[in-house]
């Protein structure tokens, strides 16, 4: 999960507002702080008295997208409470939803080409925790087809979740 510090040098330490966070999911020291443009805004949602960050999210008004990481500590608690609260809580804004990141690199790394105005990748990254000899047999298939081991995943993982999406329609 991403920290304090590394929120601040996502904004350039440019703090634009902030106040205490309304829900209870994060406990009773929830504080946001955000730092926003006519084109984007970043936050964080953290607890005042222990650092503990709870959320970060960065919107893309311009290309009508949001992204965010919820603390996976905290996360069925904040659905819990959007549920009593009647909120989708996927919703950013109008018919915009979080697309939930994993990877805190990948939301950096939106994040700052969100702010400069830059074209960024709109693709998920993921983790894998692949033992050696999975890893091995896929590294000789991606030689064996002249790619690099990432787009090997990559095709593996997009076969996948077609199969299941058809199956899914199919059911």
């Amino acid at each position: 999960m991403l920290t304090l510090p590394e929120f601040f040098e996502l904004i350039d330490h440019r703090i634009t507002g902030g106040s205490e966070y309304q829900w209870q999911c994060y406990g009773d020291h929830a504080q946001t702080i955000d730092s926003d443009a006519a084109n984007h805004s970043l936050s964080v949602i953290f607890d005042r008295q222990d650092q503990t960050v709870y959320e970060v999210t960065v919107c893309d008004y311009s290309n009508n997208r949001a992204y965010r990481i919820i603390n996976p500590d905290y996360k069925d608690k904040h659905d819990a409470e959007a549920s009593v609260r009647g909120v989708q809580p996927r919703r950013a804004w109008d018919d915009v939803n979080y697309v939930d990141l994993d990877v805190d690199d990948d939301f950096i790394q939106k994040g700052l080409a969100i702010r400069a105005g830059n074209v960024y990748d709109t693709r998920v990254q993921v983790e894998l925790d692949l033992d050696d000899d999975l890893l091995l047999q896929l590294m000789t298939q991606a030689h064996k087809q002249d790619i690099t081991l990432n787009k090997m995943v990559e095709q593996i993982l997009t076969e996948m979740i077609d199969r299941t999406q058809k199956s899914q329609t199919e059911s």
